[in-house]
């Protein structure tokens, strides 16, 4: 297991507070000119047809990927919970929702003996493949986190989508003791536990009520700053619910030091996908484990 990892990521908010002062070549920022009319006409002039047959044949042949173009607001510091702004691209959440058309299934539950399917959720989801958008996302997670943590700690993207009446009731992240028996979805064999959550909206229809992710345990805002991304007009004891709001994220930790010292799940960090009164809801979950995810 390697602790430095584990020590990276709870030291994530001077990691993602720095996030502005990368170099150039952690950043790998992309600097659009915009020409005068007579430049661009002259510029679409010269661009072959061939060059368009091209990009209709293959929609990533001007894909750029960027890992540095959201914004990140600090929710709670303990646990640690972030709010990130435009984490996914409007191309990227297209891009998704084209791969993954047709091979959603109903989603299942981790129990100790396996996947099972439950009324506790009852949504649908899919495991998303590997192609240059989608190790993309995946790399801008991974450097969110920790310029340290190894990409192979991180499971594959899972989409999960959400039609009316549908949701994914309380639970954690992380998987209680039982799991981590041998095959178990937090065993050695398979990583450990899981460190840490990203949760993004990838699309909301425009009538969405509903849907919300919501953290009973968690303190609600003192002003009304966060009224925007989060839901302003619940009672504070009720705890917090982010809006499902499109290119958006939510990430958080999921294990705290215990007693002995070891990491444990950390009950603060309790939520839920709250049912769908009305419109559609698609989102992300992506997850890093503690070792090495196979």
């Amino acid at each position: 297991m390697r602790s430095s990892v584990v020590g990276a990521l709870f030291a994530l908010a001077g990691t993602a507070l720095s996030h502005g002062d990368e170099t150039p070549e952690q950043a790998e920022a992309v600097t659009v000119v915009v020409a005068d009319d007579a430049a661009q006409a002259n510029i679409a002039d010269a661009v072959s047809e061939e060059a368009f047959e091209a990009q209709e044949e293959d929609p990533l042949a001007d894909y750029v990927c960027d890992t540095s173009h959201y914004e990140i607001s600090i929710f709670s510091q303990s646990p640690l919970v972030i709010y990130i702004t435009n984490f996914v691209t409007p191309f990227e959440r297209q891009h998704l929702q084209r791969i993954t058309n047709g091979t959603f299934a109903r989603s299942n539950v981790a129990g100790a003996e396996g996947d099972v399917v439950s009324t506790h959720r009852t949504s649908s989801s899919t495991t998303v493949g590997v192609d240059p958008v989608t190790s993309c996302i995946s790399e801008r997670a991974r450097r969110f986190q920790s310029f340290d943590l190894p990409p192979n700690h991180q499971e594959p993207i899972q989409l999960v989508r959400y039609a009316v009446g549908e949701q994914y009731h309380f639970h954690h992240d992380w998987f209680p003791a039982e799991n981590t028996k041998e095959n178990g979805h937090a065993s050695v064999e398979r990583g450990g536990n899981r460190v840490s959550s990203f949760f993004a909206y990838v699309s909301v229809s425009e009538d969405i009520a509903g849907g919300g992710t919501k953290f009973p345990k968690l303190a609600a805002p003192e002003g009304d700053g966060w009224c925007g991304v989060v839901e302003c007009d619940q009672a504070r004891e009720e705890g917090v619910t982010f809006r499902p709001i499109e290119g958006n994220a939510v990430f958080w930790t999921n294990l705290v030091k215990g007693e002995d010292g070891e990491m444990v799940g950390d009950d603060r960090v309790l939520h839920a996908g709250l049912p769908i009164e009305k419109g559609s809801k698609l989102g992300m979950n992506l997850w890093t484990k503690i070792d090495n995810f196979a």
